[in-house]
């Protein structure tokens, strides 16, 4: 989709400035955000991608006038609601009012350190040939879909070249929109940043791309 949150290349929101040290949480609130957002995704109740689609769907001004943890408990907010998993009155008044909605696990800490440790790899066994390889030309389509996409808009309908071919991997458009898996190749692509940004750029963008988002050219 077109959201607030893919802004690569978008002009007037000015420079990045890096913060120079950074801790990792900059307040106690940040980290529990942390804890609640993968807690409760430990709960089955949704994947990863529907996770990254509830953020990219908050309202523009919302997301844009929130922090980088404002935005996840938010979406964390939008999840549970849409399940049924808590009220708007509960989120206001922080007790619950209504019987707990039943969940698909109920992980203890140790099941849940274990998982942390362990990963949850995207990975999986390939259904078909890659239709590109390394040092092929494509193009990324020009797409705007309605759904979660993780295509960024900068590069859509630009010219580019396979610079690793990365296996197969979960489908974040068909996973984050409630259609399954649908395991696809993915590639790692080298764009020149002259075709994205203007001929001053003289750099170069790697994007992961999967197979359906190409073309050959």
């Amino acid at each position: 989709m077109n959201g607030p949150h893919d802004m690569g290349g978008m002009q007037c929101y000015g420079p990045v400035n890096p913060e120079i040290d950074e801790p990792l949480f900059h307040a106690d609130w940040e980290r529990a955000a942390l804890a609640l957002t993968v807690g409760m995704g430990f709960a089955g109740m949704w994947n990863i991608d529907l996770s990254r689609s509830a953020r990219e769907t908050l309202p523009p001004v919302r997301y844009l006038s929130s922090s980088y943890y404002q935005i996840w408990l938010a979406a964390l907010e939008k999840l549970m609601l849409e399940r049924g998993m808590v009220t708007t009155g509960e989120l206001e008044s922080g007790v619950m009012q209504v019987p707990p909605v039943a969940v698909k696990r109920v992980p203890d800490a140790a099941q849940m350190q274990a998982a942390l440790m362990a990963g949850g790899p995207s990975e999986r066994v390939a259904g078909s040939p890659a239709r590109f390889d390394k040092g092929d030309k494509v193009q990324a389509k020009n797409i705007h879909p309605q759904g979660h996409t993780r295509l960024p808009r900068y590069v859509r309908g630009k010219p580019g070249v396979i610079e690793q071919v990365n296996g197969v991997h979960v489908y974040p458009d068909s996973n984050g929109n409630g259609g399954g898996e649908d395991p696809q190749w993915l590639y790692t692509v080298r764009f020149e940043a002259r075709d994205l940004f203007g001929e001053t750029a003289d750099h170069v963008v790697l994007v992961d791309c999967w197979e359906p988002y190409l073309e050959a050219r």
